[in-house]
Parts: structure tokens; C-alpha cells; sequence
């Protein structure tokens, strides 16, 4: 049994470091708040074997990944509390072994990939780090229906990481010189690696920043038409969650689609002013998708991605 100890240590780590998903988390009921900080606290740990601002070489990231894999899936002792945890709430929600395969293998590609030719190639790794994290959320808010939501919750993850990386152009550069932008995107508009490493932006660079916007701008058409599928009582924050890291995509048009110079961020005004925004639709309005499309000001009409049809009742703002 997981005990309140264990669940204010995964928070503290999500408060930490995933600001914009625990504004979201907040607002999940209890029975579903307490495991998603215990399954956040486990993403972290893993996480920083591969991303911590010291590393140790290849092969002990590789062992540490194997200890924390045997240790998640209950198949070795731990004294560590939050994989202790973790352990006990893929048991309790049966979590499918096969997604905590899949997250830990897309965390050990991070120690040796650093480049994706095709979206193709991306989408397969985000399959571990992004997709298998929303079929585990979807098994802790115990879905009655998951053949319905599983396809919604892994486009609706896959959006969410895809965000992220347009968001983090630059920093991925940074910190780990990284490129998750797929190479062959790049190249169809003139633009080679050394230009995205040296951070260099232009218009070429806007336009592969268009395109891969319009592209995770259908994923999140995708994942947010799943929302209804989902209990009740778990709607509401998955469908704010949607909300606010669309939002970033309105940050990156502002900027001109320059993610490689700065990264934009959600200030904490802004997310609060989404939340009530949000809320105050959802009093009205228990449509996922059409609140999601009156409050979104992530979308416009460039991108391909407008959602048309009788409940497309809101014009989607650039502000």
C-alpha cells in the first residue's frame, strides 16, 4: 500500500520539474491525484539517469535503467520509496508491464540516439516516452471502456511530448545536443544540423517549426476527442491539460516560431487565467472537444488544424 509519505515526495518532484502537468494534476480527484504523483515521481527518477546535468558513462546509465525497470515491475527488492511506490500501483491498477518496458526502452535510446531521420522514427520512440505514459494514466483513472480510449490517450500523449519538443528546440541544443526535429523535415526545407545546432533561426527554420505545429495540432485533435471516454470525474483536468500545453504553441507563433534562441514559457498568471477560463466553460459546457476549441488559443486558422462543424462555436485567437 501506497502511503501518504511516498505520494508527497512524487508531488514535491512534479511541483518541481512538470509545472504545467501539475497545475493539471491538481485538480484530478483523489483517488487518481495520489498514484498520477507516485507514476510522476517514477518518469522523473528514470528521466534523470539519462538527463541529469552530470551523467555517468553510457553503461552505468544502461544499469541504473535495468535496476529501475526490475525494481518497477515488482521483480527485485527496493529501498527506494517512490519505485517502492511505483511498484505497488502498477500492481493495484494493473499498469501493463509492456508500457513500463516501453517508457524505460525510450529512456536507454536517449543515451545513445540523439537524431530521428522520420517523424516515423520519432513516433516510434515516443510510443515509450510519451504514449505509454498516458495508457498508464489511463489504467489509474480505471476507464471502463479502454478500447475506446487507449487510441485518444496515446495521440493525446504524443501531443503533449510533441509540444514539448517544439518548445525546448533550443535547450535540447543546449543541454544535450539533441535534435528532435526529424531530419528529413529539415532537410525538405533547407535547413542541415549544424544550422539547428549552432542555432542559427530563419525562415527555413520557421517553416519546419509550421509544419511539425500543424502536425501535433491533428494529435491533439486525435487525443482530445478521446476525453469523453474517460471517467467523469477525470475529464476535467485531462481536457485543462490539453488546454495549457496548447498554449504554448499561441507562445511559439508569437515568437515568430523561434524556439531555437529562447524557450517560451507559460507564466503562472497565464495558466491560472486558463484554469478558471476553463473551468468556467466546463460549467457549462461537459463537451470536451468544444471547450477545448472555445478556450484554445494555441490553434489558428494556418495550421491546418481548425476544428469546422456545428460545434466549432468560438474563433480560435492567436492573441
Amino acid at each position: 500500500m501506497v502511503d501518504d509519505t511516498q505520494v508527497a515526495q512524487g508531488k514535491r518532484i512534479q511541483r518541481r520539474t512538470g509545472k504545467t502537468f501539475h497545475v493539471a494534476t491538481r485538480v484530478l480527484p483523489e483517488r487518481t491525484r495520489h498514484p498520477t504523483y507516485v507514476l510522476y515521481g517514477f518518469f522523473r527518477i528514470a528521466d534523470e539517469v539519462v538527463d541529469a546535468e552530470e551523467t555517468p558513462p553510457p553503461e552505468v546509465q544502461h544499469e541504473e535503467l535495468e535496476r529501475l525497470r526490475l525494481a518497477a515491475l515488482g521483480r527485485q527488492p527496493t529501498d527506494d520509496p517512490i519505485l517502492d511506490a511505483f511498484s505497488t500501483v502498477r500492481e493495484e491498477y494493473g499498469i501493463a508491464d509492456a508500457d513500463v518496458n516501453a517508457f524505460i526502452d525510450a529512456m536507454a535510446s536517449d543515451i545513445d540516439t540523439d537524431r530521428y531521420e522520420t517523424y516515423a522514427d520519432l513516433e516510434a520512440y515516443m510510443n515509450g516516452s510519451a504514449a505509454a505514459v498516458g495508457r498508464m494514466m489511463t489504467a489509474i483513472m480505471e476507464v471502463e471502456n479502454e478500447d475506446a480510449a487507449l487510441p485518444h490517450a496515446t495521440k493525446l500523449g504524443e501531443a503533449f511530448q510533441m509540444t514539448n519538443f517544439l518548445r525546448d528546440v533550443g535547450e535540447d541544443v543546449i543541454e544535450r545536443q539533441r535534435i528532435y526535429l526529424p531530419l528529413e523535415s529539415l532537410r525538405q526545407h533547407g535547413v542541415d544540423e549544424q544550422q539547428i545546432l549552432d542555432r542559427r533561426f530563419d525562415s527555413n527554420v520557421a517553416a519546419v517549426m509550421r509544419d511539425e505545429l500543424s502536425r501535433t495540432e491533428r494529435l491533439y485533435e486525435e487525443g482530445v476527442a478521446g476525453i469523453k471516454y474517460l471517467p467523469a470525474d477525470c475529464q476535467f483536468a485531462v481536457l485543462l491539460a490539453a488546454v495549457l500545453y496548447a498554449d504554448h504553441h499561441r507562445l511559439i507563433r508569437r515568437r515568430g516560431y523561434d524556439t531555437l534562441t529562447a524557450t517560451p514559457q507559460l507564466s503562472t498568471p497565464r495558466k491560472l487565467w486558463l484554469l478558471a477560463h476553463t473551468r468556467w466553460r466546463w460549467q457549462w459546457n461537459r463537451d470536451p472537444e468544444a471547450v477545448f476549441y472555445e478556450v484554445s488559443h494555441g490553434f489558428d486558422g494556418e495550421s491546418g488544424s481548425r476544428r469546422h462543424g456545428p460545434r466549432d462555436s468560438a474563433i480560435l485567437r492567436t492573441d
